[in-house]
């Protein structure tokens, strides 16, 4: 089954360290969600017939959006797509859009996952990310939701934040699991060049932590998380039993999926499809790029997503999706990590143990296909 995403690039204000396509400018959210409704229609079939089992609203931030226009993208995909067995609707929201009128909105609209974007509990440290939440506003968010009857609710949180560790962390960590929620994104702070964090680093005003620094934040997330119950099934990702991410995993298993919006990407299983990342020229119609996976191509993508995930890469699928020679291959070129303990093989399978996720770009790099 596929999934549907939908891009809301919107933002009242822009985080110091994010990297997605975004705008600020909130007078046309109105013109891209009829550009919106278009590119629906005008993708109808790309699909193939599959039902929907899952659909996100992403961004930006999504809880910007009045109902209404959340509501009638909802509804018209329902009258193009089979969406008898969504399992999951979810909507990146922040913490203090969150009322409880707009939550009761969300309720009736059939939307029945929140992603939070908390990223700490620490004040001092919300105000160096330039959020736009105070941590009291993050729990009241949490606290509103359970009142109008959110049962999966996942946080966003950051870590490898220079001066934003220990006691800091710990803090928000422990806040985290007293909210009780069913699911926990931990992302490392990635420094990007076209950011504030990134040009403040190239003016030598932000240094980021170091690679000790890092693995020590990263081991306190997984011991504390997984201590608590969550299961470590990929990378950045902490779920209890039954609620891991079912739209993400998309993504990570070769789903199709079609994404709506300015800067949205597609996959129709062989070729990837992304929208131009612009308001304006999306607006305007303008027709989204496209690039044809080579065996190469699919093989790449394979070892790299399934080594960020817990379950790693089954070698008897290796060989029926990429032949047996590829599939053969593997144990041997990963010896050295396997001899280190980064790398286990049990029966067909290859893995990262989660407690080691943290090198697991390196071992991918080792299998990568040029």
């Amino acid at each position: 089954m596929a999934g549907i995403y939908f891009h809301i690039p919107f933002c009242k204000r822009i985080c110091a360290y994010c990297d997605f396509y975004k705008s600020g400018d909130l007078r046309r959210m109105g013109a891209v969600a009829e550009a919106m409704h278009r590119e629906l229609d005008a993708r109808r079939d790309y699909l193939r017939g599959e039902p929907l089992h899952t659909r996100y609203f992403g961004g930006g931030t999504p809880s910007l959006c009045p109902p209404e226009l959340l509501g009638g993208l909802l509804e018209h995909t329902a009258r193009l797509f089979d969406c008898s067995q969504v399992e999951e609707t979810t909507l990146e929201a922040n913490p203090d859009d969150l009322t409880p009128e707009y939550l009761a909105a969300l309720r009736r609209l059939g939307i029945d996952r929140l992603s939070i974007g908390v990223q700490s509990f620490d004040d001092d440290c919300l105000r160096l990310l330039n959020r736009r939440h105070t941590a009291a506003q993050a729990v009241e968010a949490i606290l509103n939701a359970r009142r109008a009857g959110f049962g999966n609710l996942t946080l966003d949180l950051i870590f490898g934040i220079p001066g934003f560790g220990g006691d800091s962390l710990h803090r928000t960590l422990d806040i985290a699991l007293e909210t009780g929620v069913e699911h926990i994104s931990a992302y490392h702070l990635t420094v990007e060049s076209n950011t504030a964090f990134g040009r403040r680093m190239a003016q030598g005003r932000f240094t980021p932590v170091d690679e000790t620094v890092s693995e020590e934040e990263f081991l306190e997330v997984h011991d504390r998380l997984t201590a608590a119950g969550y299961e470590h099934y990929e990378v950045s990702n902490f779920a209890r039993p039954g609620f891991r991410a079912r739209h993400n995993a998309a993504y990570w298993h070769g789903v199709r999926y079609l994404g709506i919006g300015p800067a949205a990407h597609s996959f129709d299983g062989g070729e990837r499809h992304w929208n131009p990342s612009s308001v304006e020229r999306y607006i305007e119609g303008a027709p989204a790029e496209n690039e044809t996976l080579t065996d190469r191509d699919r093989y790449n993508e394979y070892v790299m997503t399934r080594l960020r995930t817990a379950e790693g890469i089954d070698l008897g699928e290796t060989a029926d999706l990429f032949g047996s020679a590829r599939a053969a291959r593997i144990p041997e070129a990963v010896r050295p990590w396997t001899e280190s303990g980064t790398v286990e093989i049990r029966g067909s399978r290859v893995a990262v143990p989660p407690r080691r996720m943290l090198l697991s770009d390196a071992v991918i790099e080792t299998l990568f296909e040029t």
